[in-house]
C-alpha cells in the first residue's frame, strides 16, 4: 500500500482512542468496533481495474492469481516477480511507458519473464490463508518450470523470501525489494502501526466485511482518497513538463492504479499482522508454512537486497537483516539502498533507468557474483 509523505492518513486518528481501548478488558472489542466503523466509514463504488501497459498474455489463472507472461522467448533461467498483495493490485510492476519495471527488466536483457497478478477476493475467498497463497505461487512456479529467479516486491518479497525457505531448490537467485522481513529491527509507519494496534481492531475491521477485507475501505482509513499531481511527478520522477498531455496521462494512470483497490480473505489479513508484525516470527525463526517451519538457513541461493533509503513503508533494516538470516555466503549477497520512496524502486524512472538494469544483469550470469557490495544511488543532478 502507498502512503503519501506529505500528509498523514487524516482517519488514522480515529484509530488512536481505540489503541489505548482494547485492552485485555472485555470493552476492548466494543471500543475498538466504534472507533474502527467511525474510520472505515461506508463502502464506496468499485473503480475499474487500472491497465497493464506492456502487452503480454495470461499463461494460468486460479482463483486466486493470474500468471502473466512476458516473455520474449524462453531462453534461459525464467524469472517470476512476485507483486504484493496488500490493498493496491499488481500493476504497480507495470505503470506506463518509462514507469514500468516489467518494460526495465525486459529492455535490459530479461526475456523470460513472468508476474504474479494477485486477484481480489470474493466472499467464498474470505476462509483462505497464508498457506493457501504459497501453494498456488509453488503452482505457477511448477507452470513456469523449476528452478527460476524470483524478484519479490514489498509484501510479495516476504512471500517470495518464504517460499525460497520452503522449496530451496526451486529457486535458483532470489531479490528482495523493499520487503518487510525483520519488523523490529527499525520502525516504520507500517510496522508501527500494526505493532501498536490492538489485534481487535484488525478482527473488527475483518467482520465489518463479513470475513474479508474491503480494499476501498482501507484505503479510506490509510490515506487520502486522491493524490495530488504535483506529488505524483515527484514520486515518479517524471521529466514531462507541466501541462503536457503526457504528463496528464501518466497522473491517470497513476490515478487509476491507486484508487482500484483488492480485497484480502480474512484469515490471510489477520495472519499477516499477526506473523509479520506481532511476532515478527519469520526473523524470529517460528514461521510456519505449508507444515513446515520455515528455517532460511536454507537459502543458500544467490540474494540480492534492493531498498528505498526514503522508504515509508519498511525501513532498510528490515529488509538488510535478511543477511543475517539466511544460509547464503556473504559474497554472495549484494545490497544497495536507493534515493527513492518506497514506489519509487518500481514506478521512478529513474531507479528503473539506474537500478534495474544491473540486477538483471547480475541475474542473468550464469553464476554468482562473488562480491559484496553496498552502494547507494544518489537523486540525479
Amino acid at each position: 500500500m502507498y502512503d503519501p509523505a506529505s500528509r498523514h492518513a487524516p482517519n488514522t486518528a480515529f484509530l488512536l482512542p481505540a489503541l489505548f481501548a482494547a485492552s485485555a478488558s472485555e470493552m476492548a472489542a466494543h471500543f475498538a468496533k466504534q472507533f474502527t466503523s467511525l474510520a472505515i466509514g461506508l463502502e464506496g463504488e468499485k473503480s475499474p481495474p487500472p491497465q497493464w501497459a506492456t502487452p503480454h498474455r495470461v499463461a494460468l489463472k486460479l482463483k486466486t492469481v493470474r500468471l502473466r507472461d512476458f516473455r520474449r522467448s524462453s531462453d534461459g533461467t525464467p524469472c517470476l516477480v512476485c507483486t504484493p498483495f496488500a490493498l493496491h493490485g499488481s500493476a504497480v510492476s507495470d505503470l506506463a511507458t518509462a514507469h514500468s519495471l516489467v518494460a526495465a527488466l525486459r529492455d535490459a536483457g530479461m526475456t523470460n519473464l513472468f508476474v504474479t497478478d494477485w486477484q481480489s477476493a470474493s466472499p467464498d475467498m474470505r476462509f483462505l490463508g497464508i498457506d493457501e497463497y504459497l501453494a498456488d505461487l509453488n503452482v505457477l512456479v511448477d507452470e513456469i518450470g523449476a528452478p527460476i529467479d524470483l524478484i519479490g516486491l514489498c509484501q510479495g518479497g516476504w512471500m517470495a523470501l518464504v517460499y525460497a525457505a520452503r522449496f530451496p531448490g526451486k529457486v535458483r537467485k532470489l531479490v528482495l525489494a523493499a520487503a518487510p522481513v525483520d519488523t523490529k529491527a527499525a520502525s516504520s509507519v507500517l510496522s508501527a502501526l500494526a505493532d501498536g494496534t490492538a489485534m481487535e481492531v484488525f478482527r473488527e475491521v475483518v467482520r465489518l466485511g463479513d470475513g474479508l477485507v474491503i480494499g476501498n475501505k482501507v484505503l479510506k482509513l490509510w490515506g487520502p482518497g486522491a493524490v495530488e499531481a504535483e506529488e505524483i511527478r515527484q514520486l515518479l520522477e517524471s521529466e514531462e513538463a507541466h501541462g503536457s498531455s503526457a504528463l496528464t496521462r501518466l497522473e491517470t494512470a497513476f490515478r487509476d492504479w491507486y484508487a482500484w483497490t483488492v480485497d484480502l480473505p480474512g484469515p490471510y489479513f489477520l495472519q499477516t499482522v499477526e506473523k509479520l508484525y506481532k511476532r515478527n516470527e519469520i526473523a524470529a525463526g517460528t514461521f510456519e508454512a505449508l507444515g513446515k517451519s520455515i528455517d532460511l538457513k536454507k537459502i543458500e541461493s544467490p540474494l540480492f537486497l534492493l531498498a528505498a533509503r526514503r522508504d515509508e513503508l519498511v525501513t532498510p533494516p528490515q529488509l538488510f537483516a535478511v543477511e543475517g538470516l539466511v544460509g547464503t555466503p556473504p559474497h554472495h549477497i549484494r545490497k544497495l539502498t536507493a534515493d527513492c520512496r518506497h514506489l519509487g524502486l518500481f514506478m521512478g524512472k529513474r531507479i528503473l533507468r539506474e537500478v534495474w538494469p544491473d540486477i538483471v544483469d547480475w541475474l542473468i550470469k550464469p553464476g554468482p557474483r562473488a562480491r559484496h557490495t553496498a552502494g547507494e544511488i544518489q537523486p540525479a543532478a
